[in-house]
């Protein structure tokens, strides 16, 4: 599961905008949401935007004293970069949803017989993002929706890809045999995605993984991660997900 934290604050006002729908900020929600991830025991990655990271889990929701409080080993390589850092999130799932918020307030504690634990802030948002899986849409089409990309290694060799499927963060397409690879972790600076007539829009892409398709498929697949994202092309993304979705619900009440 993707763990890397989605940007909350980003600098254009439609991308801050986009982002609303995910926005949860009723307390009780949070509490409740928080500590269903304690019971759950679910993991949680925090980290800093300079790269220092960690996994934990919850052991602790004081709503009394608005605080958190998380596992941590007192000898954890990462923790001193993490409180240093004037910028720390938390990103983990619970059942089907990634959740994120940021931490602040952070404090490390030590109680008696070794036990060591991370303090923070109750935070006064929390995110709430529906799993990459969940959004995937199959396009009706499978002529049109392209990913078009200048090859990173091979500045002359452009790439016109069939698009397989697409979420809100990211996308498949078909990759034909013979064709030069781009390995995982490659970042992909600019591309343009077209899925239909009133859906293009450029993106950064991130190559997450390569796979195969089947043994007739003369190809594989390769799933991106999309960055860098407007706020309106984020709508568009969305509304067509959403239209997509609609249009196989029909395409399903008609068959006998």
């Amino acid at each position: 599961m993707e763990t890397m934290p989605m940007p909350l604050s980003p600098e254009e006002p439609e991308a801050r905008s986009a982002l609303d729908d995910f926005r949860i900020t009723e307390p009780f929600e949070i509490l409740s949401l928080l500590r269903q991830m304690q019971e759950q025991n679910a993991l949680l990655t925090i980290a800093t935007p300079r790269g220092a990271s960690f996994v934990t889990t919850i052991f602790e929701v004081n709503k009394a004293k608005g605080v958190v409080r998380f596992a941590v080993d007192a000898h954890e390589p990462q923790l001193e970069r993490v409180l240093d850092s004037d910028e720390v999130v938390a990103v983990g799932y619970l059942d089907s949803v990634k959740i994120q918020f940021d931490l602040d307030g952070l404090v490390h504690v030590h109680g008696g017989q070794g036990q060591s634990a991370l303090n923070g802030r109750l935070p006064r948002e929390v995110f709430r993002f529906q799993r990459r899986a969940s959004y995937r849409v199959r396009p009706l089409s499978k002529e049109g929706p392209s990913l078009r990309l200048r090859h990173p290694a091979l500045e002359e060799v452009w790439l016109d890809l069939r698009i397989l499927d697409v979420s809100i963060g990211g996308l498949a397409v078909f990759v034909p045999e013979g064709t030069p690879l781009l390995q995982p972790g490659t970042f992909i600076s600019q591309s343009l995605i077209e899925l239909d007539d009133d859906t293009r829009f450029n993106a950064s892409l991130r190559v997450a993984h390569i796979s195969a398709v089947n043994d007739a498929a003369q190809g594989v697949r390769m799933g991106c991660e999309m960055e860098g994202m407007s706020g309106e092309s984020l709508r568009a993304l969305q509304r067509f997900i959403d239209q997509t979705q609609k249009q196989r619900r029909l395409m399903a009440l008609d068959r006998p």
